[in-house]
């Protein structure tokens, strides 16, 4: 049920995580063999205890991985334990504090309205917001931010995007090819990290920093991670959010009346619509969750999706409310494994929406929209709209 990629291909199933929930916290899932955690407080009892609930010991996927992959899997952030992962951890934390990436806010600012000129220049032709409007910022960012090629940042978008989304088929075609696409990205990390080594002049940017403690191999597993998350996931949240608008249009007024409201929407987008729908962890004794018991070397799965609504914690949980407050939402993490670059995707989405209700007056959904067919994405495909000009309403 869970672990199947169909039972998501539709959207996010809100009402069968909410029967499961009214039937335990944590629930036995015969298809892939593991717990789903369920509620707020299951996620983050598991969540907190990152020894007892391992990382590293079988992955953060639900699909077993061999060996090899998961000894690759292991050089990412996400899937370290402590104190490793503090130790890799604290480098990129130092890069990506509030006051940096307060500092990036032009840029980003300047980047929307690049991508928003463009979409103005197509006139009333149909843009996808997925790969029109979403992609275009976090892919630019990440690139700047790593200091990639400039003619490179397509290609490592592409294979971000077919690593994320292997269960689908008609997206990442044959077989494997989410796992090829993650190989290429290595050898293209690695190979980037060899020629900055020798390079007399190094610019101050995160890989180069990260490149001060970690040799290139390395540097390829903590860049995979790092790129595909920081793309896909704000990419992710982008296109999700501009769903939730166009499904809510009093809650879009709302913003366009009161743009000082965008910051809680964000917080709102991310729990409504989380880009990720779990993580697994892996248990390293006998132990219990929500006075559950689970036994040393069962698979548990933080379920996000579920946890975001939880009706003990959120009032009218399939409420979308730019106004709600408190958002104690999950979709960062938590604890030892809350996301890195959470303050940048926070950025990222305020100045994006900020920048598309004042530029668009007018944003029409023009076709059905698609999900990506994956139990770990909550991403959008397509999304189909057509754009109206702020200045050209009377």
């Amino acid at each position: 049920m869970l672990a199947d990629p169909d039972t998501y291909a539709s959207g996010p199933p809100h009402e069968l995580f909410a029967e499961l929930r009214r039937r335990s916290p944590v629930c036995w899932q015969d298809d892939g063999m593991f717990w789903a955690v369920l509620t707020h407080a299951g996620v983050e009892e598991v969540a907190r205890q990152p020894l007892l609930f391992s990382s590293a010991a079988g992955g953060v996927m639900l699909e077993d991985l061999a060996p090899p992959q998961l000894e690759q899997m292991r050089g990412m952030l996400l899937a370290m334990d402590p104190p490793q992962h503090r130790e890799v951890r604290r480098p990129v934390v130092a890069r990506l504090t509030p006051r940096a990436i307060a500092g990036l806010e032009t840029q980003v600012r300047d980047i929307c309205r690049d991508v928003f000129a463009t979409a103005r220049e197509r006139g009333d032709a149909d843009l996808d917001v997925v790969s029109d409007l979403a992609a275009p910022l976090p892919t630019r960012v990440v690139g700047q931010l790593m200091g990639l090629p400039r003619d490179d940042w397509e290609r490592i978008h592409a294979l971000a995007e077919r690593v994320t989304r292997g269960q689908d088929p008609e997206f990442a075609g044959e077989p494997g090819a989410a796992g090829a696409a993650s190989q290429e990205m290595g050898l293209y990390a690695y190979e980037f990290a060899v020629a900055r080594d020798a390079a007399a002049d190094k610019p101050d940017d995160l890989t180069t920093v990260l490149l001060a403690s970690k040799t290139p191999a390395e540097f390829a597993s903590l860049f995979v991670q790092l790129v595909t998350a920081g793309q896909d996931t704000t990419q992710t949240l982008l296109a999700n959010g501009v769903l939730a608008l166009l499904q809510h249009p009093d809650q879009q007024q709302l913003l366009r009346d009161d743009p000082t409201l965008v910051s809680g929407a964000v917080e709102e987008m991310l729990r409504y619509a989380n880009p990720l729908h779990y993580f697994r962890r892996t248990a390293t004794a006998d132990t219990e969750v929500e006075g559950v018991a689970v036994r040393a070397g069962d698979k548990v799965a933080m379920f996000y999706t579920s946890a975001n609504r939880d009706e003990r914690v959120f009032d009218r949980p399939d409420v979308f409310d730019v106004r709600r407050t408190p958002n104690r939402h999950l979709s960062f993490g938590i604890a030892e494994h809350f996301c890195v670059g959470a303050h940048l995707a926070r950025l990222e989405a305020k100045v994006f929406f900020t920048e598309l209700l004042a530029t668009f007056g007018r944003i029409d959904q023009a076709g059905g929209h698609r999900w990506v067919r994956s139990n770990l994405n909550n991403a959008l495909r397509t999304l189909p709209v057509r754009l109206f000009p702020a200045r050209t309403l009377s």
